[in-house]
């Protein structure tokens, strides 16, 4: 079955994969009839006759590529499992195996079944197995105990998902084996993660110079391995695609490839390069023609861009007015562009910090605390809750400075797996992995040599990498794995996290020494609800969202804004509003019908008004305000600085859990429709307040 078409998986509900679901059922039924109908017995001995030495040579030479983007991916999906009597198995197209990683002893007992490198394991080579069973069904295959076609194989589990490059083509096999005592069910999860973390770098690898556009239906999940890619040639056709694109459009490689941007999103890549023109742009909000949305950011590397506009690769760039380039991130990391590319990449003269003030005067001293260190070789602590623009200000702080000129590199502590992140962060060398010879990585902390380095949610870093990192900033060296020389970076750092350090200090989870390294200077930045520019932030939303002809917000809306806690912060209010403004095409204002049903319900449900939000309905038309009723007369008065606060945080937890109960307790549906990830609402039931 071909990338893009449903994906068959199958979840085993304990450590008992025997009872399958009944599709998994029949795919090793099937299986085991091709293999009798190929003449194999379930008694085969094992075949111990390899490729000579020198055809595994050419095999791995004609598959280098593969390896090297597989290799520091095995490596790491290794860590995780560790002397559990397992091992982990590359082959090419055809089912040779070209290498293999694991524990010593397990690796031995493998030999005995010839599972190692040189050996074939497709399906007629070696009967119902995961590796030739994923080959020919193009799907993610486990195969457990006695489901093995050969009895010889019947103490081993396998799971092995298959690895396809841009255009839908096999290009091999990623498996974990181990022993059948062994067997957990999350195996095929970490396999299924790591087969599309190789065929993402494969797919920026081979298509580095090209517009690419990385995209899901939730915000949070660009820049993590859910995320779609879709690269996009110079005539504004798809020219490729990663699994989780096809599987969210729903469509197969070949169907992909017959769209263009006009024709899937109603768009041009003229357009998209237009949008992100504008100092710290938002994502696009682009919809497919069944009205299905995405949140969309566009990345480019090198001088290429013009390919990616039809124009002649003579015209400067400021002349063309083509946003910055932009490199394709791994997990959980991006990258800002160099200015250097694209002197018009903001209006000329404005800054970037100057443009986050919108008349709030805790973010206006926010930001003049920001600008005396600027410039200073002061490291940047930005604490504050999710959706309250953190990464806004530390691009804003990186555009302002002598170093605009060099990469912003943005690492998302939270969103790489943990065994990923040293790598992603620190590079490895040449040799660094079994067997490897290719190029090795740099890591983000040398991208960011000259620029800045971005480190998103650095109290969810791993502490043993915190020690790591630490020696960096001091030493401001790097040792890249498997390296023997250190690096030397020049990097201007910033920080963020909405985690409480000094606490997380305190219980031994993050480092005191690397606290004060990076606290330079603290800054916090406010919650939506804390802040007094909520209407001018809505507006400046609604004019990114509609730049040629943005609605108003009617009196009755914007009282309601005011009414809302917003524990999704700046976030959440975009959401609200892209949603409004779509409902309002063609209209000069948004009214309450504009908005969606399960926020007005939230916003009945809060026990108290401000003054202030009381107001703004008595001044507005009888028209506007007749979808919400409000018994003004009956609210309480106005508390105490401390009460309200209280209050506010009550309302807050209040809102989400009607969230849920009105998402009957899915925290997927609830998180969307409020615009914060899971994990917040996790934390603020939790602690059953604010944070």
């Amino acid at each position: 079955m071909p990338p893009g078409h449903a994906v068959q998986t199958w979840t085993t509900p304990s450590a008992l994969p025997l009872a399958r679901h009944p599709a998994r059922a029949e795919l090793i039924e099937q299986s085991h009839l091709r293999c009798a109908a190929l003449g194999l017995t379930r008694v085969e001995r094992p075949d111990f006759e390899p490729l000579l030495r020198s055809d595994l040579t050419i095999a791995r030479e004609r598959n280098q590529r593969l390896f090297a983007h597989a290799a520091p991916v095995m490596e790491m999906l290794f860590e995780q499992i560790v002397n559990t009597e397992s091992m982990i198995v590359l082959t090419d197209a055809q089912g040779t195996i070209l290498h293999s990683v694991g524990d010593d002893e397990f690796l031995a007992r493998a030999g005995k079944v010839a599972l190692a490198p040189g050996v074939n394991w497709a399906e007629q080579s070696k009967g119902t197995n995961a590796i030739g069973t994923a080959l020919f069904e193009e799907c993610p295959t486990l195969v457990h105990g006695s489901e093995h076609f050969i009895h010889a194989n019947s103490f081993l589990t396998c799971s092995a998902a298959p690895i396809f490059d841009p255009r839908g083509g096999m290009l091999g096999v990623l498996d974990v084996t181990g022993d059948q005592r062994s067997y957990h069910q999350h195996t095929m999860g970490l396999v299924r993660m790591s087969a599309r973390m190789i065929e993402n770098h494969w797919l920026s690898d081979d298509c580095g110079n090209r517009l690419r556009l990385h995209f899901h239906s939730r915000v949070e999940f660009i820049g993590t391995l859910l995320e779609g890619i879709l690269v996009v040639g110079a005539d504004g056709r798809i020219v490729g695609a990663n699994r989780s694109a096809l599987d969210q459009l729903d469509v197969s490689g070949a169907a992909l490839r017959m769209q263009s941007l006009t024709s899937l999103f109603g768009t041009t890549a003229a357009a998209v390069f237009d949008h992100f023109r504008a100092p710290l742009p938002l994502p696009m909000r682009l919809c497919l023609p069944n009205g299905r949305q995405f949140h969309v950011n566009a990345r480019f590397s090198g001088a290429a861009r013009s390919m990616a506009l039809g124009l002649g690769s003579d015209e400067p760039a400021a002349a063309r007015g083509a946003p910055p380039g932009v490199a394709v991130p791994s997990p959980g990391a991006a990258r800002l562009p160099s200015p250097a590319a694209d002197a018009t990449s903001a209006p000329a003269g404005l800054s970037a910090l100057q443009y986050l003030k919108t008349g709030d005067a805790q973010i206006e001293a926010t930001i003049g605390k920001v600008q005396r260190v600027l410039n200073r070789d002061i490291p940047v602590l930005i604490l504050g809750e999710t959706g309250t623009g953190k990464e806004l200000l530390a691009r804003a702080l990186h555009q302002d400075s002598n170093r605009a000129r060099q990469d912003f590199v943005a690492v998302n502590c939270a969103s790489i797996p943990e065994s990923l992140i040293e790598a992603e962060l620190f590079g490895y060398e040449d040799g660094a992995f079994t067997g490897a010879r290719r190029k090795g990585a740099p890591g983000r902390i040398v991208q960011a040599n000259g620029g800045t380095l971005f480190l998103d949610e650095i109290g969810d870093m791993p502490l043993a990498l915190q020690a790591r990192l630490l020696r960096v900033l001091q030493e401001r060296c790097v040792m890249p794995l498997g390296g023997q020389k250190a690096i030397p970076v020049d990097i201007a750092v910033i920080g963020a996290t909405h985690r409480n350090l000094r606490e997380m200090i305190e219980a031994g989870s993050f480092r005191e020494d690397l606290y004060y390294r990076l606290n330079g200077l603290v800054v916090r930045l406010p919650a939506l609800r804390e802040r007094s520019d909520l209407q001018a932030v809505a507006q400046r939303i609604l004019r990114a969202e509609c730049p040629q002809d943005p609605p108003r917000i009617s009196p009755a809306v914007m009282a309601l804004f005011e009414r809302c806690a917003w524990p999704g912060n700046i976030r959440q209010l975009a959401n609200v509003l892209r949603t409004a403004a779509v409902m309002a095409a063609g209209e000069p204002q948004i009214d309450e019908q504009h908005l969606s049903d399960d926020f007005l319900e939230d916003m009945r449900r809060v026990p108290a008004m401000t003054a202030r939000a009381a107001a703004r309905i008595a001044e507005a038309t009888p028209e506007t305000a007749a979808p919400m009723v409000i018994e003004t007369a009956a609210a309480p008065p106005a508390p105490a600085p401390a009460e309200a606060a209280r209050t506010l945080g009550e309302a807050e937890i209040e809102m989400i859990r009607r969230a849920l109960e009105a998402a009957n307790g899915n925290i997927s549906v609830a998180s969307k429709r409020l615009g914060i990830s899971r994990n917040t609402i996790y934390r603020k039931l939790r602690w059953g307040r604010a944070d």
